[in-house]
């Protein structure tokens, strides 16, 4: 005589969620690290090669920030060197005035004071270059293009993840 027992799914879960945590059978949730920032359509628009190392750019009034952190076991990259332009209420972003550089700090934050971005082609939005060909840390080029949530944000914080060269 064979007899049956019910028991409830949650009684189930758990026992089953306890079992494998305990034998050590957990699968770690990024096996492979942290995955490199690709290039964004539209990110190299209006580049301008080797711009200036600057403090901001313009009077300021919006403020661009971010980190620079090595694809796989995501350390911070210090002394990278970040350019960024926009289209602001100072001025296009074809301008050169509108282009500068920081480098990042022991932690991989950068941050850049420039005029409030406003939309070009109907979208308010940042460009930011990793360009390897005017930095010595070894990683591959990235260009992005993040777009606002709203025209009047007054920051924009990004993130690099870079692939060694």
């Amino acid at each position: 005589m064979l007899t049956t027992t019910s028991l409830p799914r949650r009684t189930v879960l758990a026992a089953g969620s306890a079992a494998l945590l305990t034998t050590g059978l957990t699968i770690p949730a990024r096996a492979q690290g942290i995955a490199p920032t690709p290039t964004m359509r539209g990110g190299a628009n209006n580049y301008r090669p080797g711009a200036p190392i600057v403090d901001r750019i313009g009077g300021g009034g919006f403020l661009m920030t971010g980190t620079v952190l090595r694809a796989g076991d995501g350390a911070p990259i210090p002394n990278a060197r970040i350019q960024m332009w926009a289209h602001t209420t100072e001025g296009h972003e074809r301008d050169a005035r509108r282009h500068g550089a920081t480098l990042t700090d022991a932690q991989g934050r950068f941050q850049m004071d420039m005029p409030q971005i406003v939309p070009a082609f109907g979208q308010p939005h940042g460009h930011l270059a990793y360009d390897a060909e005017f930095d010595n840390n070894g990683f591959e080029t990235v260009f992005l293009r993040p777009i606002m949530a709203s025209a009047s944000d007054t920051t924009l914080d990004v993130q690099f993840v870079l692939v060694p060269a």
